[in-house]
């Protein structure tokens, strides 16, 4: 942030240099003029406007230098040595100024010329540096906030970068996974029943060109994800035949609510995967939503054990969790957990 070519910065620099000014010099006096000495006020207020715009003036030095040859946050001794320099050099011209230039109102209002000795001269010299650190305190305290700033706004476009670099990733996960079970899926029907595997062909292409049309959103309807479920049953149906059931409760008012896209599909794959796969008869695979409280519930219940899971990569429950965190930090929440020989996944997604 350059200051020194900030117009707003300087017009409120020269209110702020006369202002304090004033309050410095001139308001401990006024009490002890006497009633009627309109000369003595005239004279206090020009040693008050003197003052601030030689100091006003002078401060641009100083912004000069700490604009080009000082930087924030990355400041040595060495740099620190040199502001005191430039503070002292300044202090001497403001001195070696100021004092012929009060002498002009002093024999125009009070008819006398000012004669200060030396040491009278030097007991001011804290009192005028006071105006200088009043200043370098307000400059710096600007500049470091607007550091602090662009470090957080670097920080919070790093975390969205990485982010989206994440939920790339992840996405990469699911194509692969979600192909490699499909392909092996059709291999096993090649030469077993041509028509199936040319269906399930065709309801693959559907489903590959839902994940690849949604491959840059992070966020659908739940209507278009239902759509790629349908699919994903049709193919897993060919392999099950009689053996899958699948059901769905959708309450009408969820289905124009955004969620992660194919995070319903992963958990329908785990269901049928490490669940219906495993039971000889087969078992049911029920898919509800609902919204309850402001809050979206997902729910896919389907037959079988969770102990049947642990020979599984657990790849897709790991992915969910991780997405679910990256999008919705703690607010969205994942569970898994077993009910009556039924194991039901639950995702909760918050939406405001």
């Amino acid at each position: 942030m350059k200051l020194i070519t900030n117009y707003t910065y300087w017009i409120l620099n020269f209110i702020g240099w006369i202002s304090f000014s004033f309050f410095m010099l001139t308001i401990n006096k006024i009490s002890g003029v006497e009633e009627g000495n309109v000369n003595r006020l005239n004279y206090l207020f020009m040693e008050c406007i003197l003052c601030g715009v030689l100091g006003f003036i002078l401060s641009y030095l100083m912004l000069f230098f700490i604009e080009n040859h000082f930087k924030i946050g990355e400041f040595s001794k060495r740099d620190f040595m040199k502001l005191i320099g430039i503070f002292l050099i300044t202090q001497v011209i403001y001195n070696l100024l100021l004092w012929p230039m009060l002498n002009v109102p002093v024999a125009y209002y009070l008819k006398y010329d000012m004669e200060l000795t030396l040491f009278e001269k030097l007991t001011n010299v804290p009192h005028f540096a006071t105006y200088f650190l009043v200043w370098l305190f307000v400059v710096f305290s600007i500049k470091i906030f607007h550091h602090i700033n662009i470090i957080k706004l670097r920080e919070a476009k790093l975390q969205t970068s990485l982010k989206e670099s994440q939920l790339n990733t992840l996405k990469g996960q699911i194509n692969p996974h979600f192909m490699f079970n499909s392909l092996n899926n059709i291999r096993g029907l090649m030469l077993e029943d041509v028509d199936k595997a040319r269906q399930m062909l065709t309801s693959l292409s559907e489903t590959l060109r839902y994940s690849l049309t949604k491959d840059n959103v992070t966020s659908i309807a739940l209507e278009d994800e239902l759509d790629m479920i349908y699919n994903y049953v049709e193919i897993s149906k060919i392999q099950f035949e009689d053996r899958l059931h699948f059901e769905t409760n959708i309450a009408e008012e969820s289905l124009t609510t955004q969620i992660p896209p194919m995070i319903i599909q992963m958990l329908i794959e785990n269901a049928i995967k490490h669940g219906i796969s495993n039971l000889k008869n087969g078992g049911k695979v029920t898919l509800t939503t609902k919204i309850e409280d402001h809050i979206l519930y997902i729910e896919v219940m389907n037959s079988g054990r969770i102990l049947l899971h642990q020979n599984g990569t657990k790849l897709g429950l790991k992915n969910i969790k991780r997405r679910l965190e990256l999008v919705y930090g703690s607010r969205a929440s994942f569970s898994l957990e077993e009910v009556e020989n039924k194991v039901v996944a639950t995702i909760k997604i918050p939406l405001a």
